[in-house]
C-alpha cells in the first residue's frame, strides 16, 4: 500500500571527520558536494559524537542510550543489551519501513535479533523487495575513506599544499604534522565525490522530493589530539539535515534553508530524530532528544561527553558543554590523554610529536596532550577554540565551572553510568544480566557512593588522603579500588601512608584493587613491596586464566612501573595472548601491551 505521507530518510555517514568542510567555512577543504546539500539545508555547528571512537559513538546512536548508561563505553567491547531496549531500526521497521545499512555497524551491544532489513556492502533502498509497495525506506551509507588509517597510506600524492594546511595550536608547525593534516583533507575531497554517487542515484531514482537526507561524521578527526579525547576536537563533527518542501513541517524552528543552526545536538538525538521524523514518538527510554520531527523534543541545555578504555589503555574521562563553554572530568589524571596507543602511534605525525616532547622541544600547549593532566579542566571555546587555556582555575569563571561540573555530574547519576566500574568488575557484578539492568538495581549498584570516591580519589587534593584510606575498608569493591587509586595517583608520600593496607589490598577478593594496590606499591614502595606486588601483578595478566579485562588492566600497571617490572621479563614472556574460551573483543589489546612491554624492557633480565 502506497505510504506518500512519510518521508524516505537517507543518512550519509563518514568517518573520522570534524567539520573541516568547505560549508562550514574552512577554505582549505574542497567539498563542492556536501556544500551543494548543505545550501539546500541547515548546518549544525553544535553536534557532538559524545563518544571520541567509532564503537562507542555508533553505540550511543543505535540505542539513543548513552553507551555508559548501557555498558557498552570500552573501545572495543560487546556487552549484552537489556531486553528493556531496542534498537532504533527495529522501531522503524515495525513502523513499515525498509530499513538498510551499508555496511559498518560496530556496536558495543550484543544484537537483540534482527536490526536491518539489509546490513553489507550490497545494501540499498534499490534492494527493496516490497519497492512496488512504495513504502518508505531508511538507508544508512557509511563511507570509510577518512577513516585515520588513510591519513599514514604511503605513497601519496597530495593534491592539498601541506604549506597551507590550518595546523591547530597544541600541534608543533612541523613537516610529517603539515603533511598528515594535507593529506587528511585529501581524504575528505575523496569522500566528497563518494557523497555525491549517492546523492545523484538518489536524483536517478526521482527521490528526491520524498527523501530527508542527513550527513554526518562519525567523532573528531584522526589526527592525534582529535580522535579518542573527549574534548571538543574530538567530539564536534559536522551535521547536515536537508529536508524536501513537501515534508518541510517536520523541521525545527530552527531549520533555515542555506542557513546554520547553533543549537546542541548529540549522536543519541540521531535515533530519537529519525522516529520522530518517521512519525513514530521515541519510547521514554531513550536518553536522546528529537530535534525535527513531529515529536520534536525542547532543545538540550546541555552536551555530554565520554571516554572510556581507548584499545588497550584504560581511561575514565566525562564532560559537559554549554554553548559556550566545555568541562572536563579526568577521573584518571595520572595518565596523560595521549597514552601510548599501538594504533593511534601507526601515524607519522604522532611518532613525530611525541618525539618531540621527549626532547623536550616543544612548548606548555604542544605538551599537554603527553603530560599528566589536572582533575578538572573548562574552556572559552569562543574565545579558545583550540582548548589551550583552561580556566577550571579562573575565579572569574568560577560560576561556569560550578554550573557545568553539577551538569556533569547529575547526568552520570541520571545515566547510571556504569564507567564508575573498573571493567573487570562490571562483568562480575552483571553475572548474567545486562550492565544497563544491573545499574539500576540500587542494591548491586550504589552508584552515588561509588562516584563519590571516584570523585575524592580523582580530586587530587592532598586533606582527602584519610577519607581514601578509610574507604579502603568499604565493602564495596569498587569504592576499594577507588581509594587504591586515589592513594596512587597522590604518590609517594600518600603511598607510604597507606602502606600497610595497600599491602594488605594485595590479597583482596577482586582483582582490580589487587592490581591498583600492587601498581601502587610498584611505583612508590620500597624493593621489598615490589617484590611482593610485581608476582601479583604478573599473575594476574594471564588472560587464559583471567580473562583479558583483568589481564589488560594488569598489563597496564605493569607497563606503568617501568623499570621495576625488569627482573620479570622471563615471566612476562611466557604469558598467553589469548583467552581460547572466550575470544573477548579485547584480545588484540592484550598482545599490544605485551608487544610494548617486551619491547621497552625485554633486553634486562633476571
Amino acid at each position: 500500500m502506497a505510504d506518500k505521507a512519510r518521508p524516505n530518510i537517507l543518512w550519509l555517514t563518514c568517518e573520522d571527520i570534524g567539520p573541516h568542510l568547505g560549508c562550514y567555512g574552512d577554505d582549505y577543504a574542497y567539498t563542492p558536494n556536501l556544500d551543494a546539500l548543505a545550501a539546500r539545508g541547515v548546518i549544525y555547528t553544535n553536534a557532538w559524537s559524545e563518544a571520541p571512537v567509532c564503537a562507542p559513538a555508533r553505540t550511543n546512536i543505535i540505542t539513543g542510550c548513552y553507551a555508559p548508561s548501557t555498558g557498552g563505553e570500552h573501545m572495543r567491547s560487546l556487552v549484552p543489551m537489556s531486553s528493556m531496549l531496542r534498537m532504533y531500526p527495529q522501531l522503524l521497521h515495525e513502523a513499515g519501513y525498509y530499513c538498510t545499512n551499508n555496511a559498518k555497524e560496530d556496536y558495543n551491544l550484543e544484537a537483540p535479533g534482527r536490526i536491518w532489513d539489509a546490513s553489507s556492502a550490497e545494501a540499498h533502498w534499490r534492494n527493496d523487495p516490497g519497492a512496488g509497495e512504495d513504502r518508505p525506506f531508511f538507508a544508512v551509507f557509511n563511507d570509510t575513506v577518512t577513516h585515520e588509517s588513510g591519513i599514514r597510506k604511503r605513497p601519496w600524492e597530495l593534491e592539498h599544499d601541506p604549506a597551507d594546511a590550518p595546523v591547530p595550536d597544541y600541534h608543533p608547525d612541523i613537516p610529517e604534522i603539515r603533511r598528515d593534516w594535507a593529506q587528511y583533507y585529501d581524504l575528505i575531497t575523496k569522500m566528497d565525490e563518494q557523497i555525491g554517487v549517492r546523492l545523484a542515484e538518489l536524483e536517478e531514482d526521482g527521490l528526491v522530493d520524498d527523501t530527508i537526507v542527513v550527513f554526518y561524521g562519525d567523532h573528531g578527526s584522526g589526527m592525534p589530539g582529535q580522535k579518542r579525547c573527549a574534548r571538543n576536537a574530538g567530539l564536534l563533527v559536522p551535521l547536515i539535515v536537508a529536508i524536501p518542501e513537501k515534508f518541510g513541517h517536520l523541521g525545527a524552528e530552527d531549520y533555515d534553508e542555506g542557513g546554520s543552526s547553533d543549537r546542541l545536538v548529540g549522536f543519541t538525538d540521531l535515533g530519537p530524530t529519525a522516529l520522530s521524523t518517521a512519525g513514530i514518538h521515541p519510547p521514554a527510554w531513550m536518553q536522546g532528544r528529537a530535534f525535527m520531527g513531529e515529536h520534536e523534543a525542547v532543545p538540550r541545555r546541555y552536551l555530554y561527553g565520554h571516554r572510556g578504555r581507548m584499545d588497550e589503555r584504560y581511561d575514565m574521562v566525562r564532560c559537559a558543554r554549554d554553548r559556550r563553554y566545555l568541562y572536563i572530568r579526568n577521573f584518571m589524571p595520572h595518565l596523560p590523554m595521549g597514552q601510548h596507543v599501538r594504533y593511534m602511534f601507526e601515524t607519522p605525525s604522532t611518532r613525530a610529536w611525541k618525539r618531540l616532547h621527549d626532547e623536550g622541544a616543544l612548548i606548555e600547549a604542544q605538551s599537554f596532550f603527553w603530560e599528566e593532566r589536572p582533575a578538572e579542566e573548562l574552556y572559552d571555546l569562543e574565545e579558545d577554540p583550540d582548548e589551550t587555556h583552561n580556566l577550571a582555575d579562573s575565579s572569574d569563571h568560577a560560576d561556569v565551572l560550578e554550573e557545568l561540573r553539577q551538569a556533569c555530574r547529575e547526568w552520570m547519576l541520571a545515566i547510571r553510568d556504569t564507567g564508575c566500574l573498573p571493567e573487570p568488575q562490571l562483568y562480575l557484578r552483571c553475572g548474567e544480566c545486562a550492565p544497563y539492568d544491573m545499574a539500576r538495581d540500587p542494591e548491586r549498584y550504589p552508584m552515588a557512593r561509588i562516584l563519590l570516591s571516584a570523585e575524592t580519589a580523582s580530586s587530587l587534593e592532598s586533606g582527602v588522603l584519610e577519607t581514601l584510606l578509610g574507604f579502603m575498608s568499604e565493602d564495596d569493591p569498587a569504592i576499594r579500588y577507588w581509594a587504591a587509586m586515589g592513594v596512587m595517583m597522590r604518590g609517594e608520600r600518600a603511598v607510604r601512608r597507606g602502606h600497610r593496607l595497600l599491602r594488605e589490598a594485595l590479597g583482596d577478593d577482586d582483582a582490580s584493587v589487587r592490581i591498583v594496590a600492587g601498581e601502587a606499591l610498584c611505583r612508590y614502595g620500597g624493593t621489598a613491596d615490589v617484590h611482593l606486588a610485581m608476582p601479583v601483578l604478573v599473575e594476574l595478566a594471564n588472560a587464559e586464566a583471567y580473562g583479558p579485562y583483568v589481564a589488560l588492566m594488569a598489563l597496564n600497571a605493569i607497563d606503568g612501573c617501568g623499570r621495576v617490572a625488569r627482573p620479570w621479563m622471563d615471566e612476562i614472556r611466557e604469558l598467553p595472548t589469548e583467552d581460547p574460551d572466550t575470544h573477548d573483543r579485547p584480545q588484540y589489546g592484550v598482545e599490544a601491551l605485551l608487544e610494548r612491554i617486551i619491547a621497552q624492557h625485554g633486553e634486562a633480565s633476571g
